[in-house]
């Protein structure tokens, strides 16, 4: 997949110069509703026996409009895992767009004829709620008086569930522990990469000993509690079952940092360095301040037992 990064103003001979069909969309997390806009996108592709290019932008658009800090964001996704997608899915050109003040305050038309047409966009392919600025006159209603006839304009249905598939309820499910219904908005168990660091072994000495991960500062993390988790390390196939925990080992005193530490099952391997991904499968529980150590372990004991459950009924 070629990957391509445009700026207001671009230069013309930046982009593909060929036909394309255009999947629109911030696309953060890739769920099952973005997922089914590249699948249409691709389909109307090989229809017309072109490539399919995705769009996305470098920040959420919150950032110019709600004038949100960059640092504060925490996305589903983070651009590299988002591309990751796009190319699993069958992309064969991602653009990157700065969303900055330049790009924010185009007038419509603007950026259809420069965004849409200016790539040679022969399809648009894009969920009905898609806007491309306000959303009262730039919306997906409206966008076939933009193309003027220039390119097809395909709106996909929202999928539903109890709610609507989405990354808002997908957030929001983050933050209440509810795996999931991450899970089937995602279509896939919800995923944090990071690496393992050094900490301060405390788990080793209570015979838990646990992978320190540091993330990604914007990537969105699960609420704090303790969680039914698979490890896998880079460059092997393997998952490995353990629990995690995040949160702020509060036992051990107040005002630590919050930190991601997975305990795996049958693993003693030193892997400092190592590239891991986790998969989070189901909470356990809240975080819990213990009166003291022997209290803590007793609970481990209690938590991998009922981890090593969860696993043995979804298998």
């Amino acid at each position: 997949m070629k990957v391509i990064e445009l700026a207001e103003p671009y230069m013309t001979n930046t982009v593909a110069q060929e036909p394309i069909v255009l999947a629109l969309g911030f696309f953060d997390g890739v769920h099952r509703g973005h997922q089914a806009v590249i699948k249409t996108a691709a389909k109307k592709a090989q229809q017309l026996g072109v490539k399919l290019a995705v769009m996305t932008f470098d920040q959420h658009p919150s950032v110019i409009f709600q004038k949100k800090r960059a640092q504060d964001l925490r996305y589903l996704t983070t651009l590299d895992e988002k591309l990751t997608c796009f190319e699993e899915l069958g992309a064969d050109i991602a653009y990157i767009v700065k969303f900055d003040e330049e790009l924010a305050y185009l007038s419509p038309q603007t950026f259809v004829d420069k965004y849409i047409v200016g790539l040679h966009a022969k399809a648009v392919v894009a969920g009905q709620d898609y806007t491309y600025g306000p959303k009262e006159k730039a919306n997906m209603q409206t966008l076939p008086l933009h193309a003027k006839g220039r390119f097809e304009v395909v709106a996909v249905d929202l999928l539903q569930e109890e709610t609507k598939i989405g990354s808002t309820a997908i957030r929001k499910a983050l933050d209440q522990g509810d795996l999931a219904l991450v899970t089937r908005q995602l279509g896939h168990p919800y995923t944090t990469k990071g690496v393992v660091v050094h900490g301060f072994e405390r788990g080793r000495k209570l015979g838990f000993p646990t992978l320190n991960i540091e993330t990604k500062a914007n990537k969105k993390l699960p609420a704090v509690g303790v969680y039914a988790v698979k490890v896998k390390l880079a460059d092997t196939p393997k998952e490995y079952m353990g629990m995690a925990s995040i949160g702020y080992n509060e036992t051990f005193g107040a005002d630590l940092a919050k930190t991601l530490e997975v305990n795996l099952f049958d693993f003693s391997k030193m892997v400092y360095g190592k590239k891991v991904t986790v998969f989070w499968e189901e909470m356990i529980r809240e975080m819990v301040k213990f009166s003291g150590v022997a209290e803590l372990v007793a609970q481990l004991e209690k938590d991998k037992a009922n981890v090593e459950k969860i696993f043995r009924r979804k298998n």
